[in-house]
């Protein structure tokens, strides 16, 4: 049973040494979904209940809401791509979203509505 929210956050962003355009500041309303797999449900029949799956991914998502992420220390060394970003809230989340019951499966950021990356973790 896989169980998902969406949520989103704004900020910055440039990529270092980029080839383009986006080597130059710019901004992007970031689409967030983030997929808990279930291997049973619990005695009220939910793989995890959704207040607490949006209590825990808030709490990471909203570190870095409205902030030039390449000032963010996860960011220091490298681009906050959107592979980046994905990758560093999957890692984040990763240990609070990890019981016998159920575990992190996947982290989705869309820059847009038609881009963006799903990490599955390593």
């Amino acid at each position: 049973m896989d169980v998902f929210i969406k949520t989103h956050f704004s900020g910055g962003h440039h990529l270092r040494a980029y080839p383009g355009n986006c080597e130059n500041p710019h901004g992007h309303n970031w689409k967030v979904k983030v997929t808990v797999r279930a291997h049973e449900l619990d005695s009220l029949g939910m793989g995890i209940d959704f207040k607490d799956l949006k209590k825990i991914v808030h709490g990471a998502v909203d570190e870095l809401d409205h902030r030039d992420l390449n000032e963010h220390p996860a960011f220091k060394k490298i681009n906050p791509s959107s592979e980046h970003i994905a990758m560093y809230l999957f890692d984040t989340l990763a240990p609070q979203l990890q019981t016998e019951r159920y575990g992190l499966y996947s982290v989705e950021i869309r820059e847009t509505d038609s881009s963006g990356v799903i990490y599955y973790g390593k």
